[in-house]
């Protein structure tokens, strides 16, 4: 412990007024004193640049971009499945905490509960279609030999009262009660081949969509057991890029993933559900399949209205008038709702408008596929955010319009510019 009455230490040396002496000094005693800063180039001047080191910055960057696109060939197989895994994973992941919590905050047990329940999202519907195709072959080969003797009515008297049509249509009703089907199905047989190889194009694609499935699955396990490091180093990265905005956006773009994911996604599922469930009550055949339709339909924003409409049309045709107002009532009910549950629950993840959400989901559907529901909506927020943030921004004075406008205030005593 120092003595507080002992002799004080020597001031430090004032700096030399040549820099390049009190630079030779401080070299030549092993001294600490830190040269003095170079003064900043003044305003105007040009900052003039060497050819080797304009050689070097460009192949630096052509080098940097080789990397990239390497990378990007190399990881272009599993591009989409990791894709689709960060939007499944950034979507459910308050789920997965809420089931962390459940399981004794175990990450593990919570990881494979999610990843299980991925799989059976997944392959359970896959698997009950493939059943029952299989478990109806027989019904689908009888169906195809009772076409060959199937034999037609006469022609309703609606169709020939058909504007413009009902004439031709009639004619060529009463051709094909005259002839039978065999005609019908020799001009269809040149065409089976082309379907064949159409069919077994399709089922190869199936195949590929279920590889493509597993693979997604398995990077979203990886994304649930380390989603945070994930999350730092892609804050890390953003804010490395583009400071406190870069942080800024990726964390709008994850909002806007949830936000998506639960306005589209769980008001698509609510509408196809109900509807379905009306479909099954009013007693309409393949209602499970309509109920696909609607949630496909509901997912390409464009409701489930043109499933359940026909069906009050064929319910009043076939002469249930009763279960025809039904699902009329059910239609419009069902048909509606997405106008209230859609803006709210996107409200709820992201603060965003709903014409740019509604915008995104559609082009992103039309230009990327399934994935762009949620591609197409982040990008469009996030360029607009960055748009409006730029737009808000109030650039600043430099000294040169300082000097033109108006003269410099004085600090006020006591504040921070007070010497």
């Amino acid at each position: 412990m120092s003595d507080p009455t002992g002799p004080s230490a020597a001031p430090p040396a004032a700096p030399s007024a040549d820099p390049a002496r009190g630079a030779a000094i401080a070299a030549a005693a092993g001294s600490s004193i830190p040269r003095e800063p170079v003064p900043p180039p003044a305003a105007g001047t040009r900052m003039s640049i060497t050819a080797p080191e304009l050689t070097r910055t460009v192949l630096a960057i052509l080098a940097l971009i080789a990397l990239i696109a390497g990378s990007l060939w190399v990881l272009q197989p599993f591009i989409p499945a990791i894709i689709w895994a960060t939007t499944i994973v950034v979507a459910t992941w308050p789920l997965m905490l809420a089931v962390q919590r459940t399981l004794w905050n175990r990450r593990s047990l919570a990881v494979a509960t999610m990843t299980l329940a991925l799989l059976l999202l997944f392959f359970v519907p896959l698997s009950l279609a493939i059943g029952t195709v299989v478990s109806n072959a027989d019904t689908l080969v009888g169906w195809a030999k009772t076409v060959s003797t199937w034999r037609l009515g006469e022609a309703p008297a609606w169709l020939q009262g058909l504007p413009l049509v009902g004439p031709r249509a009639a004619q060529a009703w009463r051709e094909l009660v005259a002839g039978g089907t065999e005609p019908l199905l020799g001009r269809a047989l040149p065409y089976a081949g082309t379907v064949g190889a159409r069919l077994l194009k399709e089922a190869s694609a199936l195949g590929a969509v279920g590889i493509q499935f597993l693979l997604t699955v398995a990077v979203a396990g990886v994304f649930y057991a380390y989603g945070e490091k994930a999350a730092r180093n892609v804050l890390r990265f953003s804010r490395r890029l583009a400071g406190e905005r870069g942080e800024t956006t990726a964390r709008l773009a994850a909002d806007s993933i949830r936000g998506v994911a639960l306005g589209v996604v769980v008001t698509a599922v609510a509408q196809s559900g109900l509807g379905g469930l009306a479909l099954a009550i009013a007693g309409i055949p393949a209602a499970t399949l309509l109920t696909a339709v609607m949630f496909l339909l509901a997912i390409a924003q464009v409701g489930p209205i043109p499933v359940l409409l026909p069906a009050a049309a064929w319910l009043f045709w076939s002469g249930d008038t009763g279960w025809a107002i039904f699902m009329l009532v059910a239609t419009g009910v069902i048909g509606t709702m997405d106008n209230f549950i859609r803006p709210w629950l996107i409200k709820k993840g992201a603060d965003l408008p709903l014409l740019l959400i509604f915008v995104g989901v559609v082009g992103g559907l039309v230009s990327f596929g399934l994935v762009g529901i949620f591609i197409g909506p982040v990008v469009l927020a996030v360029t607009w955010t960055l748009l409006k943030t730029w737009m808000a921004e109030v650039p600043q004075v430099d000294g040169t319009d300082a000097a033109r406008g108006a003269a410099p205030t004085r600090p006020s005593q006591g504040g921070p510019g007070r010497g």
